[in-house]
């Protein structure tokens, strides 16, 4: 039996196969952007082909099959989701339009912000027209001190339906407390107009925080049609060849779930793909021992990035997702615009790199699809680190002259260098902004970048590490056998996963002595117990409970997510909170910036289930018979160094346990390995390359 994951990129569409005996395939086809699912079969004709089998064969094999989509971020990012309304409480009709007074610069890079003039406020989810404010009002306790008047309710639906919505979102104020106005609403308008999608704030984020709360709901309200319409068109097709098992898609709080749960979850697909690597990094990283882990993506259009700490990914429980707030758990990814197909320009003078990106049409101007600005790939091409003969295992031809003359064009000639120079120049200034990502994302969550090993993946990611890693100060590169489609192996690998919160509105005073005398600890444990059911419920028997407690120091806007012991919590587990809850402000903040004596909340509980999807266990590699030795050697240019003579191995000729010393390349048909000067590669028994740098002799 086989089980297949695939995810789909700018540039590339990306499918992990496994065997039962642990093999593991890569095979990558050109994203298509009309229609994402036409890449997703041509990638599994080329796995199909490469087996020597019809697709039927392969789809009759096949066990389970898994999904990383960017549907929702492109939906969402490019304001193509379906049209929605709004119901809200009256009076309150301008949430999202006030966005907290942060409309007007969330989502925007510092230099943008500074430009008061040509700020903007995001274009809508929700069009003032078609949000309706509804006679009703519950309290922060809970309490219905003004009731629902139905029938002013139904006029506003009718309204929003005579205007053409496909979606509704409602969100009420204090909904968290008290569920049933939203329960109600969501059952008049499946009265009013059946064929409409429905989102309720009570059901998807219960928390506190009307803003962020309003704002998800419609996200996800905007999306839900969308991504029902591409899941159902994916899972038809997939079905269409006969597939009868499980179909999963990849979501960004850390697992998989049921395609058919996948709509009503649409805001939680919003980082799929990345959360995919991610989870393929975490994976990885206990089966080599590395439990403190970086992981960098670079595709074809961004670098990603995320932290591992002690194990487990680094989650954020508010994300900003196009100029708006969504306020569901996932997996923290930083991206930036440097992938293999970010333009360089000439601007003023100086060079920039991204985050315009040439993606898969028409790509780099190598690529000889019509491109003709130079992008990362053609100074790689350039400079004799790609081959152009073998790209994608000889496939793909590259056209270097097209190569040269986009960066003779555009870039040395405007700024009178030598092209090698200009070509060095684009890998550099690229290179410098990965590095300092990574380390803003290290030094912000409170760690040092020195401390993690670097797992860098995607089909450029091998190819930059060796040089963005250094420069960031980190000893040890991992790159994994399943590199090129890392996120895709993710989707097939990850467990399934729920995750529920609910606001809870506990505090200590100013001056407390013990946070245990003032919090109801009954509450919390009942609202502990009741979302770890609903885990339960969802995941059925066997799923593993993680539990968690938003705090944050009294007034404060942004909170801390500590976990939580198993077991039921004492007068003495609820003090240990704080303790622990000042440990981590202190980690992240700095010494002695943690604040007692201001007192403590407790604002939300949270708890997450998983459930292990069956999977292969990976390989080890047979070393036998391979020669450990070059093909051949050809001149690579290294930045401050010039053109030096590098060593080429195929990646097939390499045996776990024999030292490698650069400079040399690693060509695999999906992606091209860099070792620098003064490093060294050396593979695992498991097929990945571990590099060391000469930040190595430092640690």
């Amino acid at each position: 039996m086989s089980y297949i994951g695939t995810d789909i990129g700018g540039t590339f569409t990306d499918l992990v196969l496994l065997s039962d005996d642990g093999d593991i395939r890569i095979f990558k086809a050109l994203t298509t952007p009309e229609d994402r699912t036409k890449g997703v079969l041509n990638a599994m004709n080329l796995a199909a082909e490469a087996l020597g089998i019809a697709p039927a064969e392969l789809v009759a094999r096949l066990q389970y099959f898994s999904h990383g989509t960017t549907a929702a971020t492109n939906a969402f990012i490019e304001r193509k989701g379906a049209r929605t309304g709004l119901l809200t409480t009256r009076g309150f009709e301008d949430t999202l339009r006030i966005q907290r007074a942060m409309g007007g610069w969330v989502g925007m890079a510092a230099h943008e912000i500074s430009h008061f003039s040509v700020r903007r406020l995001p274009d809508p989810i929700v069009p003032r027209a078609l949000t309706e404010g509804i006679v009703e009002r519950v309290d922060y306790k809970g309490e219905i001190i003004v009731p629902l008047d139905e029938d002013a309710a139904r006029a506003s639906i009718r309204r929003l339906v005579a205007q053409g919505v496909e979606s509704i979102a409602i969100s009420l104020l204090w909904s968290f407390r008290n569920m049933a106005h939203e329960q109600r609403l969501a059952e008049l308008v499946a009265e009013e107009a059946p064929g409409v999608f429905v989102t309720t704030s009570s059901s998807l984020v219960p928390i506190i925080g009307e803003y962020e709360r309003a704002s998800t709901t419609a996200i996800n309200a905007y999306l839900g049609p969308v991504i029902h319409r591409y899941i159902n068109g994916l899972e038809r097709a997939i079905r269409g060849h006969g597939f009868e098992g499980p179909i999963s898609i990849m979501e960004s709080g850390g697992g998989v779930l049921p395609a058919s749960e996948a709509a009503f979850q649409a805001a939680n697909l919003l980082t799929s793909g990345p959360a995919g690597g991610v989870l393929a990094s975490q994976k990885l990283g206990e089966l080599l021992g590395f439990p403190n882990v970086l992981t960098a993506d670079m595709g074809g259009t961004s670098f990603d990035v995320g932290l591992i700490v002690n194990g487990q990914p680094l989650l954020e429980t508010v994300r900003e997702e196009g100029r708006f707030h969504v306020a569901l758990p996932s997996i923290k990814v930083t991206a930036i615009g440097a992938g293999g197909g970010s333009i360089a320009r000439v601007r003023d003078g100086h060079m920039t790199v991204g985050p315009e990106s040439a993606g898969s049409t028409p790509g780099p101007a190598c690529y000889g699809r019509g491109g003709v600005e130079p992008t990362i790939t053609d100074a790689d091409v350039v400079l004799g680190i790609i081959d152009p003969k073998y790209f994608l295992g000889g496939k793909m031809r590259l056209d270097i002259d097209a190569a040269h003359k986009a960066v003779r064009d555009h870039v040395a000639g405007p700024l009178g260098m030598e092209v090698a120079e200009a070509a060095s120049g684009i890998r550099e200034v690229a290179n410098n902004q990965m590095a300092d990502l990574l380390r803003r994302v290290t030094l912000r969550a409170g760690y040092d970048p020195r401390d993690f090993v670097l797992m860098a993946y995607g089909g450029a990611g091998a190819t930059h590490a060796h040089q963005f890693a250094e420069a960031a100060g980190i000893a040890t590169i991992i790159i994994p056998n399943t590199g090129p489609a890392h996120s895709a192996y993710g989707t097939v690998t990850g467990d399934r996963h729920r995750s529920f919160s609910l606001a809870i509105g506990q505090h200590a005073p100013a001056r407390f002595r013990r946070a245990s005398e003032h919090v109801d600890i009954a509450k919390i444990n009942d609202s502990l117990n009741g979302l770890a059911a609903r885990c339960v419920e969802a995941l059925g028997d066997g799923v593993t409970i993680k539990r968690f407690i938003g705090m944050r120091f009294r007034q404060q806007v942004h909170e801390i997510s500590v976990a939580v012991p198993d077991g039921a919590l004492d007068a003495a587990g609820i003090d240990a909170l704080v303790d622990r809850f000042e440990e981590q402000y202190e980690r992240v903040y700095g010494k002695n910036t943690a604040l007692r004596i201001s007192g403590v909340e407790f604002s939300v509980v949270r708890v997450e289930g998983t459930s292990p999807v069956i999977k292969p266990v990976p390989r080890k590699v047979d070393g036998s018979g391979r020669s450990n030795k070059p093909i051949d050697a050809r001149e690579v240019y290294f930045y401050g160094r010039g053109f030096l003579s590098a060593a080429i191995y195929r990646s097939e000729d390499i045996g776990p346990g024999q030292p490698i010393a650069g400079p040399c390349i690693i060509e695999r048909p999906d992606t091209t390995i860099v070792v620098g000067p003064a490093q060294t590669a050396e593979m695992e028994p498991y097929g990945n390359i571990i590099i060391r740098t000469s930040q190595a002799a430092w640690h």
